[in-house]
């Protein structure tokens, strides 16, 4: 009996064991599938001399809008080395579209610092061609709301309740494709570490 009640202590354990690994690895596939924790924010940084940020990874999406706030601080402020490229747009967040790589279809807000203040931009592919316009400017330290929604053959940006449309050549119901992370440039690397706060929101989700 005594042998038993012994066989059977280890047996509890083992299963509580198990249960406990089954139960932290579906965390993990959740955690690593979703990349990001809802309604807090993420610190995501581009270093000095880089160009992609810390957080980079990929991450399929398929959804009909996508939803976020987003803070800058000083480190958004930068003078390229070369004049002209003051004009080029850094790259904020967004999606690849059309089940396709985001220099063909995509939609993203794109931003920059010129002409002493932090300009926000609706940025686009489709068919391979880039499309910008600039939606409105942003105080550092301030939250800002933005969402780009997929409605047919357009999309629309929202920064604070402004609305800004852009055509959308993409055939899939919904964005089908991958997250697209902060970027700096252009053709100039990062001149100083940036640092961007982004929260997500919940979003618009299609059928995965």
């Amino acid at each position: 009996m005594k042998n038993k009640l012994v066989v059977l202590a280890i047996s509890m354990a083992m299963l509580t064991s198990c249960s406990k690994q089954v139960e932290g690895l579906v965390s993990g596939i959740i955690n690593k599938d979703d990349n990001t924790t809802v309604n807090e924010y993420v610190k995501y940084t581009i270093l000095k001399g880089q160009q992609y940020c810390d957080k980079s990874a990929y991450t399929p999406v398929n959804y009909s809008q996508l939803s976020f706030n987003v803070k800058f601080d000083s480190s958004a402020i930068y003078k390229t080395t070369k004049e002209s490229n003051q004009a080029d747009i850094n790259k904020l967040f967004g999606f690849s579209d059309n089940k396709s790589q985001h220099h063909e279809y995509s939609a993203r807000f794109g931003w920059r610092w010129s002409d002493n203040a932090l300009r926000l931009f609706a940025y686009t592919y489709n068919n391979s061609v880039m499309s910008f316009k600039e939606i409105g400017t942003v105080k550092l330290g301030a939250e800002n709301t933005c969402s780009i929604k997929v409605a047919g053959d357009k999309y629309i940006f929202s920064l604070n309740g402004k609305e800004t449309t852009m055509p959308r050549a993409s055939t899939t119901p919904v964005a089908e494709g991958y997250k697209l992370w902060p970027y700096f440039g252009g053709d100039e690397l990062a001149p100083h570490t940036i640092s961007i706060w982004i929260k997500e929101l919940p979003q618009d989700k299609g059928s995965f």
